[in-house]
């Protein structure tokens, strides 16, 4: 599986933006996708999911900020970040587990891309 993230960028505290993540190289039809997030200093955060069958999940941190979405091939994931907070700053990783439903941790997520950098400056 290849994860290619995009999007990221510096902006101000209220701003917004929208990560990409151009997914390819599945070899099986079911699959959860993720984005992932990690700040200076601090450990891996699960920011917001999409199950095979469409269903989704959020930090508490984010709801009613953030939207994860795809497109209707599943080639494409997408997190588009409003009002976003100092908070928010650290590196977002695009990741996808195999199976109907979304992993339980963090660490069972076995695919990741490289990330791409979001500054949140105040």
């Amino acid at each position: 599986v290849r994860l290619l993230e995009s999007g990221g960028g510096s902006v101000d505290s209220g701003g917004s933006l929208k990560l990409s993540c151009a997914a390819s190289g599945f070899a099986h039809s079911k699959y959860c996708m993720a984005w992932i997030r990690q700040a200076p200093g601090k450990g891996r955060e699960e920011v917001a999911t999409v199950a095979d069958d469409g269903s989704t999940t959020y930090a508490d941190s984010v709801k009613g900020r953030f939207n994860i979405s795809q497109d209707n091939a599943r080639n494409t994931l997408y997190l588009q970040m409003s009002d976003l907070k100092p908070e928010d700053t650290g590196m977002y990783y695009c990741t996808t587990e195999y199976g109907t439903w979304c992993p339980k941790w963090v660490d069972e997520y076995d695919y990741w891309g490289q990330g791409t950098q979001v500054t949140v400056s105040s």
